[in-house]
């Protein structure tokens, strides 16, 4: 998707934010003193972005919980996730406004005091940034693609400055060891936590559901240009220089040229890329903070947040480096409270009691600990199919797990679907009624398939549940859905032991190229629903003579 539609923004639009929120400030901030460096640097980075691509997955699951957190928490917790992510923009906008009131008077405009610089920054960033995403779309729509052509530009450049005799200094000074790898992954990944606040604006984007491969894309084109430019900066300054610089990327195209002299001065222009990006994300912050105000129920942020911002700017506490404080506080505080609160969302369901779910999450945090793997296998319950009904008496939902003996293979004279059905008012009294009764966990994470009753679909009360659906996070979004007259009588169907998940799966996937089945999946009818507030042409499952007829055409 190329372009926004509906107030939201693309996924190039979204992608071309990531680059220009944290591209510029990598490279100014990561590669400096005591940061990530050298081939220890350029491994943590390759470990660092493996974990971020799978920790992606969970980011996704956990973005319903984003969209209210004091509904998903409780109104106190909810309050204190969000003060804590305030905490997390403040710090990283009064350290980013550190950098800039540094590198401004020394690299462009010199004689200005930091006093004002910062006051001009606040001014520029912080003005109309709570009026809506599409705005900021169309801004990194029109200048991402200029600052990542002139980041590539500033490698190139950089390629005939490369002397051999610095990288061998590299290779005899440096040792490569685990400890100093993971050290420098761990500091990347500090740096790349900020992504922990797009679920905050998930529902913006057009086609969240598939929006996993854009923050994966960006994360591998911040992550590749951060470790070809370790490589560069100790090959162009030697090893000994590159230990003592505290912003090596500012100088690196200080004896760069165009060929034929055109642009001598191109580190001037670099410049002025590296403040633009630095600019953006300061703006971003702003946003984002806008949006943790109204998603945790903080009141409004349109003054004050800037104003605090620029007044802690202008403090300054002897003894204590802003670099130094930064990295300590992300490292110790931000990356372990972010998870934390991710697993809560994650594991806390929807308007589950803020006091269970936080028991649940600290469970699972020892028992990672322990090495356990938390519930056992044969302790839950695996769905395989889920039927959903409506009615004037409420809702209805049909559980459908094959006969574990039997999927696994054991020996067995007889295997029937197991099937369970259960009525309530609406799904928290459903999900009560399912914990109260049963003896094993409800494990939603093998789902396949989910059957629509007709009467459901012609009405307009399926948006309820694909809300319900949306809030539970080990729901794929990979399930086939379909519609019937008579769910409960297509869950209960048995033929020579395959359940009915396993049949109507079979019917799509198990076929040559030539005779495969359109099925419509879970994610393309949050698409179509987001898209136009309808359901697409959901396939229809009959039963004509003891056997399951699906109509694709």
């Amino acid at each position: 998707m190329k372009f926004a539609e509906n107030n939201r923004i693309s996924h190039r639009q979204l992608y071309r934010q990531m680059i220009l929120t944290f591209l510029a400030p990598f490279l100014v901030c990561l590669p400096g003193k005591n940061g990530i460096q050298g081939m220890n640097g350029f491994w943590g980075i390759v470990l660092a972005v493996s974990v971020l691509i799978l920790y992606v997955f969970i980011l996704l699951r956990v973005t319903s919980g984003y969209s209210d957190m004091v509904r998903f928490l409780g109104s106190f917790w909810g309050r204190i996730a969000g003060v804590f992510f305030l905490v997390y923009i403040i710090f990283t906008a009064v350290y980013i406004l550190k950098i800039l009131e540094q590198i401004i008077p020394r690299w462009l405009l010199m004689g200005i005091p930091s006093g004002w610089i910062s006051f001009l920054v606040i001014v520029v960033c912080s003005i109309g940034t709570e009026k809506g995403i599409q705005r900021r779309g169309r801004m990194a729509e029109i200048s991402g693609g200029l600052l990542l052509a002139g980041v590539l530009l500033m490698m190139v450049l950089c390629l005939g400055q490369i002397r051999v005799d610095y990288l061998q200094e590299m290779a005899e000074a440096e040792r490569i060891s685990g400890a100093a790898v993971v050290q420098g992954g761990y500091l990347f990944l500090c740096g790349f936590s900020g992504v922990g606040l797009l679920p905050f604006i998930m529902r913006d984007v057009v086609r969240p559901g598939s929006v996993g491969k854009t923050i994966i894309g960006a994360i591998l084109t911040v992550g590749g240009i951060l470790a070809g430019v370790l490589v560069l900066l100790p090959a162009v300054f030697g090893w000994n220089r590159l230990l003592t610089e505290e912003y090596p990327i500012l100088p690196l195209l200080a004896g760069a040229a165009l060929p034929g002299n055109i642009l001598a001065r191109f580190d001037v222009l670099w410049m002025g890329f590296l403040l633009y990006g630095l600019l953006f994300a300061l703006g971003s912050l702003f946003y984002y903070g806008h949006q943790v105000v109204e998603k945790c129920h903080l009141g409004t942020a349109k003054y004050w947040m800037a104003a605090l911002v620029f007044g802690l700017s202008l403090l300054e506490v002897s003894g204590i480096a802003v670099r130094t404080f930064y990295r300590n506080y992300l490292e110790t505080i931000f990356v372990p409270g972010l998870l934390f609160i991710q697993v809560l969302l994650l594991f806390c369901g929807r308007k589950r009691k803020t006091r269970k779910t936080t028991i649940v999450a600290l469970a699972v945090f020892i028992l990672a600990l322990n090495g356990c793997a938390g519930i056992e296998p044969e302790k839950r319950m695996y769905p395989l199919a889920l039927g959903a009904e409506w009615s004037e008496d409420g809702w209805t939902l049909i559980y459908g797990m094959p006969e574990l003996p039997g999927a696994e293979g054991q020996e067995k004279e007889e295997s029937q679907n197991s099937v369970l059905s259960i009525k309530g008012n609406d799904f928290d009294e459903i999900e009560k009624i399912y914990n109260r009764s049963q003896e094993k966990y409800l494990d939603m994470g093998h789902l396949q398939v989910l059957i629509l009753k007709n009467q459901l679909v012609q009405s307009e009360h399926w948006k309820e549940l694909l809300a319900y659906l949306e809030k539970e996070p080990l729901i794929g979004e990979n399930v086939y859905v379909f519609r019937s007259e008579y769910p409960e009588q297509i869950m209960k169907w048995n033929k020579n032991g395959s359940s009915t998940g396993e049949y109507l799966l079979g019917i799509l996937e198990n076929r040559i190229p030539e005779q495969e089945k359109n099925g419509v999946t879970l994610r393309q009818v949050y698409q179509q629903h987001y898209e136009n507030n309808t359901l697409p042409d959901i396939p229809e499952i009959t039963l004509q003579d003891e056997e399951i007829q699906v109509c694709l055409e």
